[in-house]
């Protein structure tokens, strides 16, 4: 039962997340096109207009950081285009992590120091834009997040470095049609071996498939 419910987080707790955070990006990204509605409209514009100098209008700055909160908002519910929101991303970050240097006082007046609701804010966006992170990191190698780590065989039996290139492909066809984090655990593969495997393959496939072509095709 354990093993069933971990595989399910395994598979529905990322594009969860990735739902929620997205959600929330476009939702509080909305809010500041339009004026006084969201929280951190004031806190955002003196924010800008110090990093900018005082150059950009404030109310062009609140209109460009509505767009990009809704545009990785957007990136994050679609998943898609998670390359343009990575940088996106990390420009908020800059805008979020700047008002703890540029206005302390202001996230930090509450009794003893506490933190105000504006500065509550900032810390909560901290987390937001950190879970968007692992979420966009998720979306490179074709959603996957692996780690390099040689996993335990559940077979005492089977040591990888003794593989023949037979077993090695019949593992990568196996991995067509199983889970291959599953995959590597049982056998003791990382899955970056897997899938340096699984390319080799692929390419091998291809080379030979070239040189059919090159043998069969007519003199001209």
């Amino acid at each position: 039962m354990e093993s069933v419910l971990h595989g399910k987080l395994v598979e529905w707790s990322v594009p969860a997340l990735r739902i929620a955070v997205g959600a929330i990006f476009l939702g509080f990204g909305a809010l500041k096109f339009f004026p006084d509605v969201s929280p951190a409209q004031d806190l955002s514009q003196d924010t800008f207009d110090k990093l900018s100098f005082g150059l950009v209008p404030s109310g062009v700055a609140i209109i460009g950081i509505a767009t990009m909160e809704c545009f990785i908002g957007i990136c994050l519910l679609a998943n898609r285009w998670m390359r343009a929101a990575t940088w996106f991303l990390v420009f908020e970050l800059v805008g979020i992590l700047s008002p703890l240097v540029l206005l302390p006082g202001r996230l930090f007046d509450g009794p003893g120091g506490a933190p105000t609701l504006e500065g509550q804010y900032v810390l909560k966006d901290i987390v937001l834009v950190a879970a968007a992170m692992v979420i966009v990191a998720g979306a490179f190698r074709r959603g996957r997040m692996i780690r390099g780590e040689p996993r335990e065989s559940e077979d005492p039996g089977e040591n990888p470095a003794d593989f023949s290139a037979e077993r090695k492909l019949e593992l990568v066809m196996d991995g067509a049609g199983l889970n291959v984090e599953t995959l590597c655990r049982k056998h003791g593969i990382s899955e970056p071996e897997f899938y340096r495997w699984r390319d080799e393959a692929l390419r091998g496939a291809r080379d030979a498939l070239d040189e059919s072509h090159q043998a069969g095709a007519p003199d001209r």
